[in-house]
């Protein structure tokens, strides 16, 4: 199973789901079948994934609120769709996965930076602070300024 798993990883992905959906209903299957060290490691990478993707929405979102702060001659439509899309993103991920809850404040630490560098890039500032201005609440939570 493991070379299909190399070879084929979406007929992997079916035939491992269609035989443990089977083993679920109380069918016998050929335990050599499953390929358990793999399936582990893609559950895990699941996690993964969506702490990921958290921690990249939360960048996105920190970036935004930089340039809304420090560029309110700039502001846009656009910045402040972003800044309420990424908001409710991220809300639906912490709905969704409420363990996140306690790794929020440690991704938003890592994310800060990149977000940083994202606004930077963009707008060519350079007194943006190392550390964020906004807490988490603020982040996730404050109205904009003229909303």
């Amino acid at each position: 199973m493991s070379d299909l798993y190399d070879e084929d990883f979406t007929l992997w992905t079916e035939r491992q789901a269609a035989l443990l959906r089977r083993r679920a209903a109380g069918e016998l299957v050929n335990d050599t079948d499953l390929d358990w060290q793999n399936i582990a490691e893609e559950i895990e990478a699941v996690g993964g994934n969506t702490r990921r993707e958290l921690r990249n929405r939360l960048a996105r979102l920190l970036q935004h609120l930089l340039k809304w702060h420090y560029q309110p001659e700039h502001r846009s439509r656009s910045w402040r769709l972003t800044i309420r899309t990424q908001r409710q993103e991220i809300r639906d991920l912490l709905e969704e996965n409420p363990s996140l809850q306690d790794k929020l404040p440690k991704l938003f630490l890592a994310a800060y930076p990149r977000g940083r560098t994202y606004a930077l890039d963009e707008t060519g500032l350079l007194d943006l602070p190392q550390d964020s201005p906004f807490t988490v609440e603020q982040a996730l939570g404050d109205p904009l300024e003229n909303d």
